[in-house]
């Protein structure tokens, strides 16, 4: 009887162990699953909430860029998209985040200036104040510009060698889109991305013409320009493209040739400047150093 006593208790025992463990490992499953459950959300959550830069630092550079733009009514969204088109600089930049950096460097310059120039005087810092500004407030025009005339360096030497693939291509039997497309895998650079906005603006539904006139404005370069009317004229007259665009890159060539003569005979006179300022003088003190110290030698 005893026996038969403490089995049962022990079986008792062992189920309530089992029943305990049981309900522990589902509870324990449950709160992984509830935390589990909790943490997706919490990622859905910082996933889908706006960052730092949508929530602060956009809304402050539109309302900079608005503040540029009442402040120079002259420049206009689409100016601006021009220059930054012809910069090569539009896949990078926006207008707005252009428009924002000018007023953060003149507000940057303009502390600046006040910084340096209230020491010397209310005069001095009120002139270095509004400098600063001033400086800050064109300085990311001059960067464009400089970047505009380097690509547009950049465009002059590659547009003979474009315009031959084109030719070829165009005398293969492919239509001038295609030859575009062809001159788009065959090479890179600023005339090729040029080519490639036009054609995009073609397949968007603008005209040829409009579209080559676009892109003779972004470059502003008397070859580029060339190019366009002699294509518009071709279109217009049905003129063979292939013998036009052969004519066209030897003209370009010629030109290329013409520039770089004209560069060199300019080089002279720029190579003056820096002989006369620094080696002439070098040259002098070394040849007249040792006869001006004999000199000083026999009157003193």
């Amino acid at each position: 009887m005893l026996l038969f006593l403490g089995f049962a208790l022990l079986a008792g025992a062992a189920f309530f162990v089992a029943e305990y463990a049981t309900f522990s490992a589902r509870q324990r499953s449950d709160s992984l699953q509830r935390a589990a459950t909790y943490g997706r959300f919490r990622r859905v959550a910082v996933a889908q909430r706006p960052q730092f830069k949508d929530r602060v630092l956009n809304p402050a550079a539109d309302s900079l860029a608005g503040f540029v733009l009442k402040l120079n009514p002259k420049t206009t969204v689409e100016s601006v998209r021009v220059k930054l088109l012809a910069a090569g600089m539009s896949d990078r930049v926006s207008v707005n985040a252009f428009l924002a950096a000018k007023g953060a460097l003149a507000i940057g310059g303009l502390v600046f200036g006040a910084l340096i120039g209230l020491p010397s005087g209310a005069g001095m810092g009120f002139l270095l104040t509004l400098g600063g500004a001033f400086v800050g407030f064109v300085m990311p025009d001059f960067v464009l510009s400089a970047k505009a005339r380097g690509r547009r360096e950049k465009v002059r030497s590659e547009l003979p060698d474009a315009l031959d693939l084109l030719a070829v291509s165009v005398e293969a039997g492919l239509g001038f889109d295609g030859a575009i497309s062809k001159l788009a895998e065959h090479m890179e650079g600023a005339l090729t991305e040029e080519f490639n906005l036009a054609l995009g603006e073609m397949r968007i539904g603008e005209s040829r013409q409009e579209a080559l006139k676009k892109m003779a404005e972004r470059l502003d370069t008397p070859e580029v320009s060339s190019f366009t009317r002699a294509i518009i004229q071709a279109d217009q007259l049905g003129i063979s493209l292939g013998r036009i665009l052969r004519v066209q890159a030897a003209d370009t060539r010629l030109k290329r040739q013409a520039a770089a003569e004209e560069k060199a005979m300019k080089a002279p006179i720029k190579m003056l400047f820096p002989l006369v300022l620094f080696i002439f003088p070098a040259m002098f003190i070394v040849i007249l150093g040792p006869a001006l110290l004999n000199l000083k030698g026999l009157f003193i």
